[in-house]
């Protein structure tokens, strides 16, 4: 899947065959939240973290973010970066 196809598979709202981590973006891009966070509630590493990090940064838990950037092996995300970028970031590197 190309990043222009995962935006198509928002536009549509029509579910993309793909991994949890990059389901639980397009879950989160189509407004789906806590759809986003259940796809990767059980992630302990790699992409998946990522994905539960930048969900919780997103609903305000810095907190726990941090911990899941960590466990991810990922910096935690400047402040001045909206999470938009930081989504748009993620699934293009997880597209790659």
């Amino acid at each position: 899947m190309s990043f222009a196809e995962f935006l198509e598979a928002v536009r549509t709202r029509r579910r993309p065959e793909a991994a949890a981590p990059v389901l639980a973006l397009w879950q989160d891009a189509c407004g789906d939240w806590d759809g986003a966070h259940a796809t990767v509630q059980h992630a302990t590493a790699g992409a998946g973290a990522w994905v539960h990090a930048y969900l919780h940064r997103k609903g305000g838990d810095l907190a726990n973010a941090r911990y899941w950037y960590a466990r991810a092996g990922r910096p935690a995300v400047d402040a001045d970066t909206t999470t938009e970028a930081e989504r748009e970031a993620i699934v293009r590197e997880l597209l790659e």
